[in-house]
């Protein structure tokens, strides 16, 4: 029950600001001791129902830009499913994310100042090459570890000044359930399995995207992010320690 309610949470204090929570379900679901080979496709799983939700959301209010959108999703799909077939040892695999979880605790942390030519013609005019590598890393990392991909590619499009903060936002959504889509199949499709207790994690999952924006209304900005960032922080710990 704590664990479905930690969930509960994490999922709508991400949902507020346009992401998943996929590295927040890997947190949560470490922390109570799931098994380190349901993690991935599990955590995968919950990004899909939070993201639609988030998605569906987040088109309604008119946020996404699917062109650009489109750029950097469509090289990430292929690269998510391929990440996904690849079943890494537990060994490999609680490295790897471990390490990852704790870039996006740095990330969390340390948030990025937008370049002064965000979103205008510079950003606009020659970066599709860049947005497509964008993708295509964020993707394969996204089916590797079943973190969904958006907390590393919006602060990124924020650093390299190809998008303003609530450009980025609306497009992490839509990029985490692409993202989460295909590596969730290459997962599948590799033989791993999802945790017994996934239509309880998936139906808080999605309840905490309804309730996002409520939730955080109590909470600051910053102190989401730092709490975010400590949860996340003692995951990756925990994983690297295992």
């Amino acid at each position: 029950m704590l664990t479905a309610l930690a969930l509960l949470a994490i999922s709508a204090v991400y949902a507020s600001v346009g992401q998943a929570g996929g590295t927040g379900f890997l947190a949560i679901m470490a922390v109570s001791g799931v098994p380190v080979d349901q993690l991935r496709p599990t955590a995968l799983a919950m990004n899909v129902v939070a993201s639609a939700y988030t998605t569906w959301r987040l088109h309604v209010a008119g946020l996404i830009d699917w062109r650009r959108l489109a750029t950097l999703v469509v090289p990430a799909l292929p690269a998510a499913f391929v990440g996904g077939l690849i079943a890494l040892s537990p060994g490999v695999y609680t490295m790897v994310t471990g390490a990852l979880l704790l870039v996006a605790a740095t990330l969390m942390v340390v948030r990025p100042k937008e370049a002064p030519w965000a979103g205008g013609p510079l950003s606009r005019r020659s970066t599709l090459a860049g947005w497509a590598v964008l993708g295509t890393a964020a993707g394969l990392l996204s089916g590797l570890s079943g973190i969904g991909g958006g907390v590393f590619v919006a602060p990124a499009l924020i650093v390299l000044g190809w998008a303003r903060s609530r450009e980025a936002a609306g497009l992490s959504a839509p990029f985490i359930l692409g993202n989460s889509i295909a590596g969730l199949a290459g997962a599948l499709l590799s033989g791993q399995q999802l945790a017994p207790e996934f239509p309880l994690f998936a139906a808080v999952a999605l309840l905490g995207a309804a309730l996002g924006v409520v939730f955080t209304r109590r909470l600051s900005e910053r102190a989401i992010r730092l709490v975010l960032a400590g949860i996340v922080s003692i995951a990756g710990l925990r994983l690297l320690s295992r």
